[in-house]
């Protein structure tokens, strides 16, 4: 049971170069030093917000590298419902970006990285809303796990739990509940089915992180009361490195690179504030642990531990720190020798990094290929170097997750390396390698995770393990690593990913949303991928009945693992409106194979693999289309395109330095996605051309914006002012300003039907003040709130029609929205 309460620890390791996240990192001496000094301190800090980047990284890395603490970042959600600055990805698989680009932080800034099951369903205007999605419950549930796993001396709270509707609904939710649990977590009466596996813990202290966002001006902060605040002193120097605590955030941050957070560090004096909400009033406010004993006091037998560690400190050798290696041994020894508690836990996971990092020990299991399937042989190539005058002996491999050992007895002479081969069979119920947080169907307000001991774990459980048991100084230490694949780029150089487990076959239907906009039949693309050699069988699309499928099924025969072909279906749909979910099945050796394996890969993240149900919507519409010729330009990304596509329409990807008055004789429609003028600079320099388009008889089409960062004023050939007006609640009732224009009822019809089942949100960032030229044509509202009337604006403008919408098209088109559809072909059809 103690293995289940090991936490995911991340050491201080100011490594700041771009490397591959699975690569075995190479400390130098002067983080060794840092880890050696952080063994030493035995005090835990967590931090808890709401979303991926809401966490303050100048606070992580002041706690984690000033004051030596075990710092850790809480995000209930991950992210899933923000929008994607560099791809097209979003929801589920947003949030899987969001995840690691967390995780990578953390590696900078030297924290932990923690989450709840909640889900990212949007924004939230208060947190009534949000707890209503949220199951309540289920997040404190999680929240008091994470308490009473990680054990924090103090709780910081990003957001203020008193400032209901004043900020997203998720922040002041996430402040709500963390302050519920601070006592509660300790009540052995709450959530007892947790205590299998943790035990109750009462944190000493909690704050609240203010700044001077939270008052709205630098003015309003100087004179707000800090009576009650404590002043700590961020902008520290760490000489050793060359950076600043500053720097070494920013370098965080930036990690977030899909909500477009570069962050430039800075350098000098900085103060971060904390006010105190609950626990052991401070008296000196000089330090949040006061009164808290961070030493190895704290721990039953500790004190010789921390003497021996200060003394190892004391005579570190920064040109030859293998000569701490006897005393590092020594305290192994002893943190092993004291009874089962917490810290034996964490500090035993340290310093085997620290002992392995001052021998320059080098341990690694390389697997031959990139991927495998359960039951399949495993080809290992195993690499162990120890890079220092003492002396050791490989003594055992063990096999995870089933145990084997493997006898070595093999002498680990100075840098000389030591490599075996091995093949392994693993395991036929091995688990496929993909995000334990999307195995099981959710809600739209929680994941589902019902493995206890698995909630709150950041990343991919990985399982196939090789156990080196070491020994040295007469002591045998396991050190455990995760088996990679690597190979190298000729540009990048060596590369890592981590090995992932997969099914014998996957396959994947070319279309997510099918429109059927007659009752004609379609040739239905489907690719079928080969998880290993020989894989033979059948494949077939399901649907129901009224659909007709033909053939009813396909055989295929791959012969070599990776490869893949396209098969393809006929499919009639029924003559009346109707959806329906096409799966696509390849039977193998009698099983069924149902998933699409879906491959996320930037590079500032590991490589990702999501398994989702092989799943396509048809959607059989009587569409009413023309044949216009649109042109898009992209913004921050998003699958638009391929909807309007689907619509029947000729699409154009426009690149904007290309833009022309020539090249735009060939359009009828230019449309801009989502955030093209946050994004696209170019844009600025191209509005008249653009604005003279529009003027020639054409139609401009402009998708959403945020008002900050705009590349220009003029987005619109009449004022136009953005603001932060959005209609949240996704089945708001919609009214009809301008019932009988012709974008509502040409050449669709639509009705207050066409605006049931939309996703995630209605809109956002709707104009809220706009020159009488533009028509609003819709209006809504979230409950309690006046309306808006913003969402969609239209503009004659000489000849042609200029139209803004904040309408979600980028959420809606992609989920088969019918109702999103017949808008946007009325709106492309506005001039003929």
């Amino acid at each position: 049971m103690k293995k289940v309460l090991i936490s995911y620890f991340v050491i201080f390791l100011l490594c700041f170069q771009t490397i591959n996240a699975q690569q075995l990192q190479k400390p130098n001496s002067v983080e060794i030093y840092n880890q050696i000094q952080k063994l030493n301190f035995l005090g835990s800090v967590l931090y808890v917000a709401a979303h991926p980047d809401d966490e303050n990284t100048r606070l992580i890395s002041y706690f984690s590298n000033e004051i030596k603490a075990r710092t850790a970042y809480l995000s209930l959600t991950r992210g899933d419902g923000g929008q994607n600055l560099i791809g097209p990805e979003l929801r589920e698989l947003l949030g899987v970006i969001r995840t690691q680009e967390l995780i990578e932080a953390r590696k900078i800034d030297g924290g932990e990285q923690l989450f709840s099951r909640a889900n990212d369903f949007g924004y939230s205007k208060n947190p009534n809303e949000t707890l209503e999605i949220w199951d309540k419950e289920k997040v404190l549930a999680d929240i008091i796990f994470a308490i009473r796993k990680f054990q924090p001396d103090v709780i910081i709270n990003r957001f203020d739990h008193r400032t209901s509707g004043n900020t997203h609904g998720h922040h002041t939710a996430s402040a709500l509940l963390s302050v519920e649990s601070f006592n509660k977590a300790n009540d052995p009466n709450i959530f007892p089915e947790q205590l299998n596996l943790v035990q109750p813990w009462q944190t000493k202290r909690q704050f609240f992180n203010p700044s001077v966002w939270f008052y709205g001006s630098q003015e309003k902060f100087n004179t707000a009361d800090k009576s009650n605040f404590i002043y700590l002193q961020t902008g520290v120097y760490y000489a050793a490195i060359g950076k600043s605590n500053q720097e070494i955030a920013a370098l965080s941050r930036s990690r977030h690179q899909s909500q477009g957070f570069g962050s430039t560090g800075v350098r000098g004096e900085e103060t971060e504030y904390l006010e105190q909400i609950n626990g052991d009033i401070l008296k000196d406010k000089k330090s949040v642990f006061e009164g808290i004993d961070t030493s190895w006091n704290r721990v039953k037998g500790g004190k010789s531990i921390g003497e021996l560690l200060t003394k190892i400190s004391s005579e570190f050798n920064f040109s030859n720190p293998s000569a701490s290696i006897p005393n590092l041994v020594k305290v192994y020894s002893m943190i092993q020798s004291l009874e089962e508690n917490h810290w034996k836990t964490i500090k035993s996971e340290e310093i085997k990094k620290t002992i392995a990092a001052c021998a320059g020990l080098y341990l690694e299991a390389v697997s031959q290929n990139p991927e495998a399937v359960p039951a399949s042989i495993l080809k290992l190539k195993i690499e162990a170097i120890n890079r220092s005058a003492v002396a050791m002996n490989l003594v055992n491999l063990t096999i995870l997750p089933e145990s084997k050992s493997i006898p070595q007895h093999l002498d680990l002479k100075n840098n000389l390396l030591q490599n075996i081969n091995l093949d392994i069979e693993l395991p036929t119920t091995l688990d496929y390698s993909q995000p334990y947080w999307l195995k099981e169907k959710g809600t739209d307000g929680m994941y589902s995770v019902s493995d206890q001991k698995n909630i709150g774990i950041p990343d991919i459980i990985r399982e196939v393990k090789v156990v080196f048991t070491i020994l040295i100084n007469g002591v045998e230490i396991p050190f455990e690593r995760t088996v990679v694949y690597k190979y190298n780029d000729n540009v990048k150089g060596e590369m890592y990913n981590y090995l992932d487990i997969i099914p014998a076959a996957t396959t994947s239907i070319s279309d997510k949303v099918l429109l059927f906009t007659n009752t004609k039949k379609k040739r239905i693309t489907v690719k079928i991928k080969a998880g290993k050699d020989a894989v033979k069988g059948e494949l077939q699309l399901e649907l129901p009945e009224n659909w007709i499928v033909s053939p009813k099924s396909i055989p295929f025969s791959l012969d070599k693992k990776g490869h893949q072909k396209n098969v393809h279906f006929e499919v009639t749909p029924p003559d009346s409106e109707e959806e329906a979910i096409a799966k696509s099945v390849a039977i193998v050796d009698g099983k069924r194979y149902d998933q699409d394996q879906i491959i996320i890969d930037y590079d500032h993240i590991s490589n990702q693999q999501v398994l989702k149900f092989s799943e396509s919507k048809f959607i059989r519409l009587d569409l009413k289309t023309n044949n216009e010729r649109i042109a898009y330009i992209m913004g921050a990304g998003d699958e638009v395109p391929n909807s309007l596509k689907q619509m029947g329409y000729k699409v154009t990807l426009l690149n904007p330095k290309e833009i022309t008055p020539e090249k735009l004789l060939n359009f009828d429609v230019v449309m801009t996605g989502v955030r093209a003028y946050n994004t696209i600079k170019e844009l600025a320099n191209k509005q008249t051309i653009l604005f003279d388009f529009v003027k020639s008889g054409k139609t401009m089409l402009v998708q959403y914006n945020t008002p900050k960062e705009l590349i220009t004023e003029n987005i619109a050939p009449f004022p136009l002012k953005l603001s932060g007006d959005r209609v949240t609640e996704e089945n708001a009732e919609v009214r009809f300003l301008a019932p009988d224009h012709r974008v509502l009822n040409s050449p669709n019809k639509i009705t207050a039907k066409d605006f049931k089942g939309w996703k995630q949100e209605q809109g956002l960032y709707y104009p809220n003040d706009f020159d009488a030229a533009f028509v609003p044509i819709l209006s809504s509202n979230d409950k309690g709130e006046s309306p808006k009337n913003g969402a969609l604006l239209l503009a004659p403008y000489g000849n042609g029609y200029y139209i803004y919408t904040g309408l979600s098209f980028f959420r809606e088109l992609p989920e088969g929205v019918l109702g999103a559809y017949k808008l946007m072909a009325n709106m492309i059809s506005l001039k003929n």
